[in-house]
């Protein structure tokens, strides 16, 4: 029961004597309704208190209502903000990673290719085996094509080019055949004798080795030196019985005789 119900009852309670009985004076009437009267309005007086402390206490629970729905909304603005912000870094790290990634494959490629151009590589020619470095295999090369195209002067150069840059290469009896035939062809019968003599001299074993004191017969014909052309080819069928060469010697050496 409210306040107010409760100074109401109160009066009710205090005037039904007096109704019911009349036997009070008027000093002692009065005296009832001043003292009614006080009592209703103490207790009107602490209603209203009791209602405006209620009030404000309303009041009050509704602005720290407000201020904390105001806090909460200004902390999810920045925690909205902080998201946004995390998300773009999120969004350039992934960004830059993706770069490195292409820069590290750019990396290793270049590494990759500049290995391959300085990583040995494994060759087979006339019959041998052996390792060489990637310029060494493409400058053989190159002297090669040049005497497929019949350049005789340019191939010349190259594979004395080949043979002063590369002294221990597995290539240098390959080239001194080709050389000492390039120099044949520029009628450099005197050099191609050299580049031959070289060959067999020092790769008594190699394939193209008959071949070579063939050619070399051949550069002594040319230089009118029979009797040089005949000790070359009777040397070639004794050292080298079995091969072409050899039987390619002997007819020569019968118009020789």
């Amino acid at each position: 029961m409210t306040p107010l119900w409760g100074t109401l009852a109160l009066v009710g309670a205090c005037l039904w004597p007096l109704q019911a009985h009349a036997l009070f004076d008027d000093d002692e009437a009065r005296k009832a309704i001043l003292d009614v009267r006080q009592k209703f309005d103490a207790y009107r007086q602490s209603n209203d208190a009791a209602l405006s402390r209620l009030i404000n206490e309303l009041r009050e629970n509704s602005a720290t209502s407000q201020r904390s729905l105001l806090e909460l909304s200004n902390q999810n603005e920045q925690l909205r903000a902080e998201i946004a912000r995390l998300r773009g870094q999120n969004e350039q790290l992934a960004r830059d990673v993706s770069e490195l990634q292409r820069l590290q494959k750019d990396v290793q490629a270049g590494v990759d290719a500049r290995l391959k151009q300085v990583e040995p590589v494994r060759v087979s020619l006339d019959g041998a085996e052996f390792v060489a470095a990637p310029e060494e295999k493409r400058d053989y090369d190159a002297a090669m094509e040049l005497l497929r195209k019949s350049e005789f002067g340019a191939a010349s150069a190259a594979y004395a080019g080949l043979l002063r840059r590369y002294p221990s290469s597995g290539y240098t009896a390959s080239a001194l055949y080709w050389l000492g035939n390039a120099q044949y062809a520029t009628r450099a019968y005197k050099e191609s004798i050299d580049s031959h003599r070289r060959l067999v001299t020092q790769f008594p074993t190699h394939l193209r080795a008959p071949e070579a004191m063939l050619a070399m017969a051949n550069s002594q014909v040319e230089l009118k030196d029979g009797k040089a052309a005949q000790r070359t080819l009777e040397a070639l069928v004794k050292g080298y019985p079995q091969s072409e060469a050899a039987a390619a010697g002997r007819e020569r050496l019968a118009r020789l005789r």
